[in-house]
């Protein structure tokens, strides 16, 4: 019954690394961040969105610069009948022969007022374009917090994957030293026959961390864009260190999605002072060139054209009220999702905060528990050495050791983990990364 609890106790305890991954390149955490945040195809698209944002705004600019058209014509004509009103035929004039028409034009328009529409529409573009690049850096946030996450747990498993295999050695001599005392007639072979399950069941649960470890390891891989081949090899010396770290407060003013949707809800204003210039008349400016040549019969040059046209469409008077509604409507929505997005973030902090803290605690506990395992698998072999205790007591103790060390090693990595999740929920995780680096 008491092999059942060990074996049972270990794999659940190791079976924690589900979404794990593996490779064989040194890289740091900042590595694996900086190359998230610039390699996945998260990224890139991020980036592409942003791009397309400042093409659209280019193409609202140039709604403010003149309009010029060049246009040209040559057309032939059959057998066309030419009235000609400056000669008679009967009083001596002849009728031309008329079969080719020249026609050229040049056109250009400055619009000088169209109720503020164009200004406006410029203003919502860039704020669409801010925001899109506020979008950007969340994109990169939520990449950065991805292989933070994966980073770690492919530590864990390679840890656990080294515990286990230093285990496995161990018990394998034990399986040596009792088969020795089974000959001997020392213990009995059912003695024996625990001591080699033990080692069978380090052997699967070896298995089964290499799994999560070749999981995790290919998740990173193809988030960071690497080679499928590649085996990662987090820096242990990242979580050895002493992770005496500052929390940091419950200032969000560094969420980019906020001040995305901030820039949205700027956008949407503007769109409504938009809506409203269609209530206003329009006011342009216009010049242009004429050329003419009709065959053998009249030319025209230097024919200069300018003036300005006023419009004003007074069905805007009934039909616009309802676009300004709906402009106004819409930016009520930005504005109240603004406040449910702010409360969301004030929770995920503190939330991140807590579970920070809260690992820092469990870390302490763990690391107690690994010298009280150590003290306690002592203590127990001392007994079975000296026939006070039975195998399955010595196996327990074993197993109690190696849990409490995989339990430690696995907190410290948790606290990593947890930080990097603080200063994501703030907005801070790439900045800080760069300002490391």
């Amino acid at each position: 019954m008491k092999s059942n609890t060990i074996r049972l106790g270990i794999f659940f305890l190791l079976g924690i690394s589900s979404a794990v991954a593996q490779e064989k390149k040194n890289m740091t955490l900042e590595d694996a961040i900086q190359m998230a945040t610039s390699q996945s195809n998260e990224a890139k698209l991020a980036d592409t969105k942003v791009s397309t944002k400042e093409f659209e705004m280019q193409t609202v600019k140039n709604k403010q610069y003149p309009d010029v058209k060049i246009n040209g014509q040559l057309q032939r004509l059959t057998n066309a009948d030419v009235d000609f009103k400056m000669g008679d035929p009967s009083q001596g004039g002849t009728t031309p022969d008329v079969h080719q028409l020249i026609l050229g034009n040049a056109s250009a328009s400055l619009p000088v007022f169209a109720g503020f529409k164009i200004q406006n529409s410029i203003k919502a573009s860039k704020s669409l374009y801010e925001a899109e690049q506020f979008y950007s850096k969340q994109t990169k946030e939520d990449v950065a917090l991805q292989a933070v996450k994966l980073y770690v747990t492919l530590y864990k498993a390679q840890e656990n994957e080294k515990m286990i295999q230093e285990n496995i050695k161990r018990a394998e001599q034990r399986v040596v030293d009792f088969k020795a005392m089974e000959e001997n007639g020392l213990i009995a072979r059912n003695d024996l026959l625990r001591a080699q399950l033990q080692v069978s069941n380090y052997q699967i649960a070896l298995e089964e961390a290499r799994k999560n470890k070749s999981t995790v390891n290919y998740q990173l891989v193809t988030l960071l864009k690497l080679p499928e081949e590649t085996k990662i090899n987090p820096d242990s010396d990242t979580f050895k260190k002493q992770t005496s770290f500052d929390t940091p407060s419950n200032d969000i003013s560094g969420r980019n999605d906020l001040n995305a949707i901030r820039m949205q809800q700027k956008a949407a204003e503007t769109n409504v002072k938009i809506a409203k210039g269609n209530y206003l008349p329009t006011l342009s400016l216009s010049g242009g060139y004429i050329g003419f040549d009709l065959q053998n019969t009249l030319t025209v040059t230097n024919a200069m054209n300018f003036g300005a046209a006023l419009s004003y469409d007074l069905s805007s008077l009934f039909k616009n009220g309802k676009d300004v509604k709906a402009a106004k409507s819409k930016a009520k929505e930005t504005q109240e999702s603004l406040e449910i997005m702010t409360d969301q973030a004030k929770i995920q902090i503190q939330q991140a905060n807590e579970n920070y803290l809260l690992a820092q605690k469990q870390n302490k506990v763990f690391e107690e528990a690994v010298v009280q395992a150590a003290e306690n698998f002592r203590i127990v072999k001392d007994k079975h050495d000296n026939g006070l205790a039975d195998t399955d007591e010595l196996l327990e103790a074993d197993v109690q050791q190696l849990l409490s060390k995989i339990n430690e090693s696995s907190s410290r990595a948790d606290i990593i983990q947890k930080y990097y999740e603080v200063l994501a929920a703030s907005g801070k995780l790439t900045s800080s990364t760069s300002t490391k680096k």
